[in-house]
Formats: structure tokens, C-alpha cells, sequence
């Protein structure tokens, strides 16, 4: 009887192994499909960020005491340091998720974790309920802050500035 359950058992856990490949293959092919799905799905979206990486804009000098108004989005800390993006009168949806205007390749960063709205002539940062938090220039954000130019925003590693 012995040698017959140690059998079932080797049987057992040889399926168990099986079983856990076939689940992780899955979830790969799931992940890649996913993700192919994204690059194809929405080209204007990848022409968008095409632009935003091209786009070098130079600001226009401000008339003396005027209030600067920001047009660009500029990542000045972590991976993408160095990434502009023009403002518009859209929100800029910041985070890990696909569909962000920002997409952040950062541990800290929650899927969608912060969002830039408009308001007048400026901005203002709202956090969309991220475990780690948005940072405004050391301050976490529990409400929709305005955000000054040239204050940096912390999302995680990534810093990001608003710029005239």
C-alpha cells in the first residue's frame, strides 16, 4: 500500500506543477495580448507621444510682474526625466495605466494615481486616491491643490514641474 501512495503523490504533485506552468503561461500570454492591444489599439496615442517627446518648445518671455502661465508639463526626476508635455484644456491623467496621459514606469505609482486640471489660467493637482500619495513641493495632497509654476509635483521617483 505504501508504494502505492507514494505513486498518487508523485501523480499529484507532478499535476500541481503542470498546472501552475499552464496558469503562468496564461497569465503571460494574457499580459502580452494586452499589451499589443494597446500599442495597436489607439494610434493618435502613440503619435501623441511622439510629439510630446519631439516637442522642445520655447517660452515666450512674460511681460514684467505678469503671472506666468504654464504650457508644458516637464519631467524633471526618474525614468523619463526630460519628457515635455504640452497643456491643454484636458485633464493629464498621471500613472501606470495604458490610457494615461503620463504613463509612469514607477513601483510607487499607483495606476491612476494623479490628475492635472484646469482652473483659470493655471493648474491644480488632484490625487485619485493613490496609496503613496502626491506630493506638492513636500506637502501630500488630500484635496485639488493649485499648482504653482516651476513648484515640483512628486508622484513616487518622478518629479514633475509645470513650465511657462
Amino acid at each position: 500500500m505504501p508504494a502505492l501512495i507514494l505513486q498518487l503523490t508523485r501523480v499529484g504533485f507532478l499535476i500541481l506543477l503542470w498546472l501552475f506552468v499552464l496558469a503562468a503561461i496564461r497569465v503571460i500570454r494574457s499580459d502580452l495580448r494586452l499589451a499589443a492591444e494597446g500599442r495597436v489599439a489607439d494610434p493618435s496615442r502613440r503619435a501623441a507621444r511622439r510629439a510630446a517627446r519631439a516637442s522642445h518648445g520655447v517660452p515666450l518671455p512674460a511681460a514684467p510682474g505678469a503671472p506666468l502661465t504654464p504650457t508644458m508639463l516637464v519631467v524633471t526626476a526618474g525614468s523619463l526625466a526630460g519628457t515635455r508635455i504640452r497643456l491643454g484644456p484636458g485633464p493629464i491623467l498621471i500613472g501606470r495605466a495604458e490610457d494615461s496621459t503620463l504613463v509612469l514606469d514607477d513601483d510607487y505609482a499607483s495606476t491612476r494615481h494623479a490628475r492635472l486640471v484646469q482652473q483659470g489660467s493655471g493648474y491644480a493637482v488632484e490625487d485619485l486616491g493613490s496609496t503613496n500619495g502626491t506630493y506638492l513641493d513636500r506637502t501630500r495632497v488630500v484635496a485639488p491643490t493649485p499648482v504653482p509654476v516651476g513648484v515640483p509635483i512628486r508622484i513616487g521617483r518622478t518629479v514633475i514641474e509645470l513650465r511657462p
